[in-house]
């Protein structure tokens, strides 16, 4: 269903795992990560695997020059630190914005990890509303995954007093929509590609061979999606092992709410 007639702030959020840069032809171009995404034109970027640092000696960092290209703010977060290099998530954002928490998630393991599994939560300032999103990149391992998914809507994220509606959980969560850890999400927050003029959600990842939707934008009760899905162009395919997904939201005025904030009957959360 889309809700293009309906009263509110419109806003362009966009999920990216950038894969380091690294596109399938093995080249590492943070500009072309930069082209496809101002090609998007969105308000606010939530990207995954970014490296910040410099491919070669003398350069700018990588992570600061796509946000210059872009003319947006750089909030990180790292979640592989190795030779100097830092490896992690990111939000960018062409509005004002602040950061809240920028943590670590759950780990099943007792040794120490590689890659610090993490989530990003950012307040975003558009025409004088608040906006929260919250960035998150979930492991592989299928329980350890179940365990940081039941963190994002628990207490110290989406279910944080502060992280009110409207809010807005996405990233990559290396979870199927048939998975336990996405469940765990989609019976709290709506997925935006369930609302898309696709027909069917569209995959995410390969790129080469899309099988995977693995890429998710989650919405709180106050958003109506206007449209959702990847962004598939021959640059897109090559750019990154993932593809770009994008949504187009409306956030509804409060006025559509009860006075005490609570959803209305018969309105998904």
């Amino acid at each position: 269903m889309q809700h293009s007639d309906l009263p509110g702030r419109t806003l362009r959020i966009l999920t990216y795992n950038v894969h380091r840069w690294l596109g399938t032809d093995r080249q590492i171009s943070p500009q072309r990560i930069a082209e496809v995404i101002a090609s998007c034109n969105p308000d606010i970027v939530a990207l995954q695997e970014v490296r910040v640092g410099r491919v070669r000696a003398g350069e700018a960092d990588q992570a600061a020059t796509v946000a210059s290209f872009l003319g947006m703010d750089l909030h990180f977060q790292p979640t592989i630190r190795i030779l100097g290099e830092q490896y992690g998530i990111a939000v960018l954002t062409r509005h004002a914005s602040r950061l809240i928490r920028s943590e670590r998630l759950p780990t099943q393991s007792t040794r120490p990890s590689f890659e610090k599994r993490s989530a990003l939560w950012v307040a975003v300032e558009v025409e004088g509303r608040t906006i929260q999103v919250v960035n998150a990149h979930l492991s592989l391992r299928s329980g350890e995954r179940r365990t940081q998914a039941a963190a994002l809507v628990g207490p110290d994220w989406m279910g944080h007093p502060d992280c009110a509606d409207p809010a807005v959980l996405l990233g990559d969560f290396n979870a199927p929509p048939y998975s336990r850890s996405y469940r765990l999400i989609a019976n709290r927050l709506r997925d935006a590609q369930l609302s898309n003029s696709f027909g069917e959600p569209q995959p995410t990842f390969h790129t080469r061979a899309p099988v995977l939707r693995l890429d998710h934008v989650f919405v709180t009760r106050s958003i109506d999606v206007i449209d959702a899905g990847p962004v598939r162009n021959p640059l897109t395919r090559v750019a990154s092992d993932h593809f770009p997904l994008l949504a187009e939201l409306r956030v509804r005025e409060p006025s559509r709410l009860t006075p005490s904030g609570q959803a209305r009957a018969g309105e998904l959360l």
